[in-house]
């Protein structure tokens, strides 16, 4: 079984954030990058197939060479090859793109993305590498096994999960269930450097036209102050929810 792992780099969340240009665009300098968390548990989770079938596992990103060292740590985690698309990645549309055209090329069983990145929060590029692909799509995975080619996947859905049995091939968009984040696995000193030995292969995109531009980013307003109410001064809740917070 060949697997395919979407690896995002996303800033770590200790991180202060700032912006460039007049607020359009973001502000790398002093930003220390991690491998997606949703994205973790899905080569995580691919590292149990290895383990459990023999599965072959590549890591796929798209993005420029600041990128490699998270896909090191993907190598040292397990991964067998690294393949990074050399492009700055604009859009989901663009990096589902740039993904489904490497991998029609190279045929996979399972492709494995995160659900979202913690970053942008998009949801959208497994959908559209589903699309692109015309093959089965779950998302909001928190399950997976596959025999005998056909896989048996569990879900969140509202007010409980879902489980769906379909045919490889199969993307799915993982997040914290699918492992747990005791299951994480953390490079080891040889791991670190079996990875210096394995492949990271650097791809030269094809033109893709840039379906959107960011206008501005925002910093989320600052929080106001917090007033505290005796459980017993309703009269001053009341005052307060009605002429001040403008709730009632």
């Amino acid at each position: 079984m060949k697997i395919l792992v979407c690896i995002s780099c996303v800033p770590d969340t200790t991180s202060k954030i700032n912006f460039t240009n007049n607020d359009t665009e973001f502000d790398t300098n002093g930003v220390q990058f991690v491998i997606n968390p949703n994205d973790e548990f899905g080569l995580t989770r691919a590292m149990w197939f290895k383990e459990k079938d023999g599965a072959a596992v590549d890591v796929i990103n798209v993005g420029e060479q600041t990128n490699d060292s998270v896909l090191r740590k993907s190598l040292a985690i397990g991964a067998d090859k690294a393949l990074r698309i050399n492009s700055k990645a604009t859009d989901s549309f663009q990096v589902a793109s740039y993904i489904a055209n490497y991998a029609k090329e190279n045929s996979y069983d399972l492709i494995i993305a995160g659900r979202e990145s913690i970053d942008y929060n998009g949801s959208m590029v497994p959908g559209m590498i589903s699309e692109m692909l015309d093959i089965s799509f779950v998302t909001n995975c928190v399950g997976l096994e596959i025999e005998n080619g056909t896989a048996t996947a569990e879900r969140e859905i509202e007010g409980g999960k879902e489980t769906l049995k379909c045919k490889l091939p199969l993307i799915i968009g993982g997040q914290k269930g699918l492992v747990e984040e005791s299951d994480l696995k953390i490079p080891n000193m040889r791991g670190i450097m079996q990875a210096r030995q394995k492949p990271l292969t650097v791809i030269e995109p094809s033109e893709i036209k840039i379906k959107t531009t960011t206008n501005k980013f925002y910093r989320p307003e600052e929080k106001k102050e917090i007033t505290m109410i005796n459980s017993d001064d309703l009269d001053r809740l009341i005052d307060l929810l009605h002429n001040e917070a403008k709730v009632i």
